[in-house]
């Protein structure tokens, strides 16, 4: 095979990928073809934790066809027993001549190890086709194993001049309703939903992907210093997960004790606030890959302040709402240019009237 049917086969085995990015948290989405005399005999992708991997389902639909085949998966195959058994156990079983693998897995349990398996069996192993875009698709993922961090995705809806509600807090909706489609998209690839107690009290969310069709729905995370949430709050109501982070003692709070589908995290910060970093932390302990945080300006302002953020989204609206309605992002002591919070711009679109922009703050382009 030249790198150029390799790269046409790992495409067409990144696209199987995608098939399972709503559905595999907290795995991540791998997707597999099999490809013997120049055409694909084989497919298959991951698409639930606990379900078969991608290259389990692509043997299975290949058959006796593997033998001697080129096996192109989008990440390193696993050789330890976890929910399922090893792949690569299966992949030498199928007697496939080659591997062809995007990435290595950077989970310490599989890292080279898949690979070493493999090549200890006599299969010839490529590896570094379409690495990038493989990694993109697993992001929240690979930052997870590498730093202990999930990814953090940072939402905004604003208008022309900045402002996110009118002065008496109306929002409702200053985006068009294919932004707001959008959002629910964000909210469907994401392993849990962020917002603060301000949030909650004042439009009680219910953080729920709606609009679109899903078999997850995002766990709930919430930043509750005081732990002052109602029991009737609307994060409760299905059966996601919430995790609440407070400062306060988590004994003896009875009106959130019926509540089966809710853990209190204590975790401490700077004053009576939830420190920002060891929350995330936390977070990835629950194996949280990738959170998206929508939230009012000071919560949202905090998380640029700290460098928590790896992505900032702004639905951006053609209006102008004024100088007394509410700012983007609570941002105080910038007072020279020199200490700015620098962005740069990724991708921008449109979304009927609207502007989708996608940034990253440049200490996260630097760290990646």
């Amino acid at each position: 095979m030249s790198r150029l049917d390799d790269e046409r086969f790992m495409s067409m085995a990144l696209d199987l990928a995608k098939r399972g990015q709503y559905t595999v948290h907290p795995n991540p989405a791998v997707g597999c073809v099999i490809v013997k005399d120049n055409e694909v005999v084989g497919r298959g992708w991951h698409e639930r934790a606990g379900e078969p991997h991608a290259e389990i389902r692509a043997l299975e639909d290949a058959g006796s066809q593997a033998q001697g085949a080129t096996l192109y998966v989008t990440l390193e195959p696993c050789s330890h027993t976890g929910r399922t058994p090893p792949c690569t156990d299966a992949v030498i079983r199928s007697r496939v001549s080659r591997v062809v693998v995007a990435c290595e897995d950077p989970n310490p349990l599989v890292c080279r190890r898949g690979l070493s398996s493999l090549h200890e069996a006599g299969i010839e192993v490529a590896t570094g086709i379409c690495g990038e875009d493989a990694k993109e698709l697993n992001r929240g993922f690979f930052k997870r194993m590498s730093t202990n961090m999930p990814h953090v995705t940072l939402k905004v809806a604003t208008s022309l001049d900045g402002r996110i509600a009118m002065p008496g807090g109306e929002s409702k909706w200053i985006t068009c309703e294919e932004s707001r489609r959008d959002v629910h998209r964000l909210r469907a690839l994401s392993s849990a939903v962020l917002t603060g107690i301000g949030t909650i009290q004042k439009d009680d969310p219910a953080l729920t992907v709606r609009h679109l069709e899903t078999t997850r729905q995002p766990d709930r995370v919430v930043l509750d210093s005081r732990l002052s949430i109602s029991a009737k709050a609307r994060v409760f109501d299905d059966s996601a997960q919430v995790y609440l982070f407070t400062t306060k003692s988590i004994e003896g709070h009875g009106k959130l004790a019926g509540i089966s589908n809710l853990e209190i995290i204590s975790c401490q910060g700077e004053g009576d606030q939830v420190g920002l970093a060891e929350m995330l932390k936390e977070c990835a302990k629950r194996q949280m890959n990738t959170i998206l945080v929508e939230a009012g300006p000071r919560l949202a302002g905090s998380f640029l302040r700290q460098g928590l953020v790896d992505e900032l989204v702004v639905y951006l609206a053609p209006d102008l709402l004024g100088s007394d309605a509410l700012a983007m992002f609570h941002l105080p002591g910038i007072t020279r240019l020199p200490e700015r919070i620098q962005m740069r711009m990724i991708e921008f679109g449109h979304l009927g009237p609207d502007l989708k922009i996608i940034l990253m703050p440049l200490s996260s382009l630097k760290n990646s």
